[in-house]
């Protein structure tokens, strides 16, 4: 049954043509995802549909008592009302659930609002979101437009909603930048793209891969036109003359084909990988301690971020994330420890809200302000050609700012901070408003990016993406340590929780707890990886890691020692030299980073292979890097690759005689 049916949609921003007449229709029990670059008009086409705005020419028609509600992405309440009062008051005037307050204030605790009796001014911008949310989701509407829903939401309340709409009985039409939240809830994906809309019935997955052939078969029929088009153009050339009603019709032909328009394509969001160098000294967290009247958000932390670190911070709403960013960027102080930043570090921190823009600015003279020329590995590119591959043409950087829209200020602001070379980024929700192309190619950005990366962050696609190690805040101000992305971390709490291992038990301890119950310990360069949980496997990307490192390891050797023959020959070419000095000091300080990075792979290899005792009380293992009950300490400190494999043989005498107690 049609719910919902929008013909010939026409509507312009400005300048900008959103929809060029397009149809757009919602079906009864359809859960739609609208995707597409942010200033494209989703916002917009769900303000159509809910009724809050009319389109410049077509027609919009409604089922019969067809009852819609919508969440904006920044929604407003009349103020001097409770939230309680506000959620209960939207909701007025309709069919009732039965007993909605007692299911308001469930929902309410369940979104993280537990005091419903406080005024709803009070509350931040992601409370009232929130706040919004339960309302739209406590109505009986037929058709819910969600702009954005898991904005603001934490995992634990993103999953809860997930499941929650995968279980609603109406229509869902919602944009949102969750990729598997995407891919769990809808059954349709509809993009826009100039102008126009592509409808696919499938989840994201299946999106991705219809796409992908529909654009081959777009630039198979444009390939096929541009043959047409070389053989007709030759004979028009020749002198083609209108003597008969067959050459009238093939001019009449060329100059169709000549008019036809082919596929358009935006242009990549690309950016090479732009920073600075990032010396030995990076930033280093010592005992550190945060709270807010009786609220302890942070308790004796300490850790070191080491160069190329990929590090996520996740936890509930309200949990300390945030502060923790402000603290590393030294907008915020810690109550008690220390933060010691080295002095080559260059932060860029892009945070939950952009930083105060001028919307009278134009587009080009704010990221001037950054910088007018970068360095990439292409070479030096203006703050024109950056915007451009960032997806802001000329037409619009010489726009105000004020005409953007909200998703496309986030890009700008993202872009501007990028600009600016940090060695060091702090990403706080980055997700947040930026379309999912963005975040694809940021992603690949980061994947190339020479330095340090911090995120706070609820997407787990993103998480999956972007880092290899997380720290989850338990609450009491605990951080606890994990090895992965986010679905190694699901694995490794649902493993913990099989076991009796919750967040109360004894034996779930954190690296913050190891440090307090065993004396203080630094987290050193050579033992960063003390007091993570221990699982007993790679990640995927540890594997792959794994499987290259050495292979890695013994090319850098090799190219440090060319280069000393190389430094010698250049004794008089200063040029020269400085360049081959530098280009040893950085070889030398990626294999010190391999090594490192060996060090602890190499460790973890060897408690995979470990086996449990035997009857004899022996350990049983599977080579012989690990007998007598120990490690050897000796394989951490081997330089090359060969000492590396000699070392546990001559450990055994050298001959492979083994040490009693060894099987």
């Amino acid at each position: 049954m049609n719910l919902l049916t929008i013909e010939h949609l026409t509507k312009s921003y400005t300048e900008r043509l959103l929809f060029d007449d397009t149809a757009f229709s919602v079906n009864e029990g359809e859960k739609i995802g609208v995707i597409g670059i942010n200033g494209t008009g989703k916002s917009t086409l769900l303000r159509i549909l809910a009724g809050l705005e009319e389109p410049d020419e077509g027609s919009v028609v409604k089922g019969r008592n067809l009852y819609i509600r919508y969440l904006p992405q920044n929604p407003v309440f009349e103020p001097g009302y409770t939230v309680l009062e506000s959620v209960i008051r939207e909701n007025q005037g309709h069919e009732q659930v039965w007993d909605l307050e007692g299911q308001a204030k469930t929902m309410l605790m369940t979104l993280g609002i537990p005091d419903w009796n406080e005024k709803i001014e009070t509350l931040s911008g992601g409370q009232r979101k929130r706040a919004a949310l339960a309302s739209v989701l406590l109505s009986t509407a037929d058709l819910l437009v969600l702009d954005e829903p898991t904005n603001h939401l934490d995992s634990g309340m993103a999953d809860w909603l997930e499941e929650y709409l995968k279980k609603f009985r109406g229509a869902l039409v919602m944009i949102t930048h969750d990729r598997y939240f995407l891919d769990s809830v809808t059954n349709r994906i509809v993009e826009l793209d100039k102008g126009k809309l592509y409808s696919y019935q499938t989840n994201y997955q299946g999106f991705l891969e219809l796409k992908a052939e529909r654009m081959a078969m777009e630039e198979a029929s444009e390939r096929k036109r541009q043959s047409i088009l070389r053989v007709e153009l030759e004979w028009m050339k020749r002198g083609a003359r209108a003597r008969s009603t067959k050459q009238k019709g093939r001019i009449q032909r060329f100059e169709e084909l000549s008019a036809r328009k082919g596929p358009e394509y935006d242009g990549e969001v690309e950016l090479g990988s732009v920073s600075s160098r990032l010396g030995r000294t990076t930033i280093e967290l010592k005992h550190i301690c945060k709270a807010y009247g009786d609220k302890v958000l942070i308790q004796d932390f300490s850790y070191i971020f080491l160069k190329n670190d990929r590090v996520g911070f996740i936890g509930q709403n309200g949990s300390g994330k945030s502060t923790l960013m402000k603290m590393i960027a030294g907008w915020v102080q810690p109550d008690s420890g220390e933060i010691e930043i080295g002095q080559t570090v260059k932060l860029g921190y892009f945070s939950q809200e952009n930083e105060a823009m001028d919307d009278s600015l134009r587009v080009i003279d704010y990221i001037k302000e950054a910088a007018e020329y970068v360095k990439t590995p292409e070479g030096s590119i203006s703050a024109s050609q950056m915007l451009e591959r960032f997806l802001f043409p000329p037409s619009v950087q010489y726009t105000v700012i004020g005409k953007l829209s909200g998703g496309e200020k986030r890009r700008l602001y993202l872009l501007r901070i990028l600009m600016e070379a940090p060695n060091v980024l702090i990403l706080d929700e980055p997700t947040n408003d930026l379309d999912i192309r963005t975040l694809t190619i940021l992603e690949d950005y980061l994947d190339s990016f020479q330095g340090i990366v911090i995120t706070v962050s609820h997407d787990r696609y993103f998480l999956d993406r972007a880092v290899r190690r997380i720290f989850a805040f338990e609450g009491n101000g605990r951080l606890r340590q994990y090895e992965g992305g986010f679905t190694d971390y699901q694995a490794a709490r649902q493993e913990e929780e099989a076991a009796g291992e919750g967040l109360n038990s004894p034996s779930a301890g954190t690296a913050v707890e190891k440090e307090t119950e065993g004396g203080p310990e630094k987290n050193t360069r050579k033992s960063w990886k003390d007091g993570q949980v221990k699982k007993l496997k790679f990640t995927y990307k540890e594997q792959k890691e794994w499987e290259t490192i050495e292979d890695d390891i013994a090319a850098l050797e090799e190219k440090a020692e060319a280069l000393g023959p190389e430094i010698n020959k250049a004794a008089r070419d200063y040029e020269k030299l400085a360049a081959l000095m530098k280009e040893k000091e950085e070889t030398e300080a990626l294999l010190e980073e391999k090594m490192e990075r060996w060090m602890y792979l190499n460790d973890l290899a060897e408690r995979i292979a470990e086996r449990p005792l035997g009857r004899d009380g022996r350990v049983q293992h599977e080579d012989r890097k690990t007998c007598c009950g120990r490690r050897h300490a000796g394989i951490f400190s081997a330089r090359s690759r060969q000492d590396r494999r000699r070392l546990p043989h001559l450990h055994h005498g050298g001959g492979g005689e083994r040490k009693p107690g060894c099987i």
